[in-house]
């Protein structure tokens, strides 16, 4: 089996190929243990004409346009190959290639640093405001309710729900190109309810972290949880073309509750999903993103959240009181260090059983009856759940300091956390996230 010619390319360009690229071209060779060994010749070259996948081409630096061009005119020359999106912000375009198509592009395009698999990504599922300390902060004889601040939510969707009434500002899907809000998952709308839910339902009783913000709705991921590292991608580049289009009135925040296992690079930098995030970061978008849910196990920190930048957010268990003696890790929050030897996460935040907004008839609320409260919220666990209550403090900083930088949004939100003594930071990060202390006093 060694001596096809698929293999044979990828130990050629091993340099250039992602782990899961390569794991991907060589488990073609799979149902070949069925086929007599006489005919594997005329199947191979069936597979590498007809078998296509989607992938990222990283092109170096100083080297998109030219890049971008030869991929183009490579990808022309084969069946079922073509150039997908370009991302002209990390140098980096998608593509379907055949193993055909992928060798012409490897060996005509000098301006090809790396090629990527474009691996799935999911959701993060597995008395938090009060926990957190965010309800009744006053600053300048202002309550601070985000009132004024824009979060968008790279999620499943938003369903225009009554605790949101008026307050989703725009919305994009990039898995259905629908353009109305709406939330076939539900995932989504829990995590807009976890930001902004004003409570108009319950009373009062289910608010968010910031009951007056506004959304907008970045459909990235379907109706079972589930998209692509391109979509994500596409999500997160328009967030950051949406500011340059509204200086006015732009994104100060993107909540992301959703990641993919981390793959081994040189750096954590050289991560795709990293470089994209890392440039809304720069572009002066708060960035709040999902530990995962993998632990108790270490290591086990999820793409993007292995960025030293943004603030990555795990999940605690405060067993439904206000009161911090009794408040535990929660067991599926996931653990640093990252494999690039970065403390993370950031921050903890409740996470545990968070009832929040329901999208009716969704994925979510057909398959899990049980997790319905009354008519209008949904109970749910995981880092999704922590990763926008931290979301909607960050908004009470920017609505109080709207002129505050990424890095001071994060150096507060850590340095108002309520310490564990003697507390790994790669479970706990700086602590447990205490909305009063960290947003500035003056």
């Amino acid at each position: 089996m060694f001596g096809y010619s698929i293999i044979q390319f990828v130990r050629q360009e091993t340099h250039r190929l992602d782990e899961p690229l390569r794991t991907a071209l060589i488990n073609l060779y799979k149902p070949f243990r069925w086929i007599p060994f006489f005919l594997h010749p005329f199947f191979e070259s069936l597979l590498k004409k007809y078998r296509k996948m989607t992938v990222i081409i990283e092109f170096k630096e100083g080297q998109h346009h030219q890049g971008y061009i030869a991929a183009n005119e490579a990808t022309q020359k084969h069946m079922r190959n073509k150039i997908r999106k370009s991302f002209p912000r990390i140098s980096c375009c998608t593509a379907d290639v055949t193993s055909k198509g992928l060798e012409t592009l490897l060996t005509t395009n000098d301006a090809i640093h790396k090629v990527y698999f474009n691996t799935d990504v999911h959701t993060m599922l597995d008395t938090a405001i009060g926990a957190a300390h965010a309800k009744n902060i006053k600053r300048n004889q202002t309550h601070l309710t985000g009132k004024g601040t824009i979060v968008a939510l790279v999620d499943t969707g938003i369903y225009p729900h009554k605790d949101l009434f008026g307050r989703i500002k725009n919305f994009v899907d990039f898995i259905n190109n629908k353009t109305q809000p709406y939330d076939d998952n539900g995932h989504g709308t829990h995590c807009a309810g976890d930001v902004a839910s004003d409570g108009s339902a319950s009373f009062g009783k289910y608010q968010g972290s910031a009951p007056d913000a506004s959304l907008i709705g970045v459909k990235v991921l379907d109706k079972t949880g589930s998209g692509s590292l391109e979509t994500i991608m596409q999500g997160i580049d328009w967030c950051i073309a949406y500011n340059e289009e509204h200086t006015d009135e732009p994104i100060d925040i993107i909540s992301m509750s959703l990641g993919a296992p981390a793959q081994r690079y040189p750096n954590e930098n050289a991560d795709p999903m990293v470089k994209m995030v890392e440039k809304a970061w720069d572009a002066g978008i708060v960035v709040c993103v999902a530990a995962g849910n993998e632990g108790p196990d270490t290591g086990t920190i999820s793409s993007p959240g292995i960025s030293d930048k943004v603030i990555t957010v795990g999940a605690l268990d405060d067993n439904n009181t206000a009161f911090r003696n009794d408040d535990i890790i929660a067991s599926f929050s996931s653990r640093g260090p990252t494999s690039y030897d970065i403390t993370k996460p950031d921050i903890t935040v409740p996470g545990v059983n968070i009832i929040s907004l329901r999208s009716p008839d969704s994925y979510l609320d057909r398959t899990q009856k049980s997790s319905r409260v009354s008519t209008q919220y949904f109970s749910l666990s995981g880092t999704s759940m922590a990763t926008p209550i931290c979301a909607g403090i960050a908004a009470l900083i920017k609505q109080h300091r709207p002129n505050a930088t990424p890095d001071q949004v994060k150096e507060w939100i850590k340095g108002g956390a309520d310490l564990w003594t003697d507390k790994d930071p790669n479970i706990y990060g700086a602590g447990y996230i205490n909305a009063e202390n960290s947003v500035p006093k003056n």
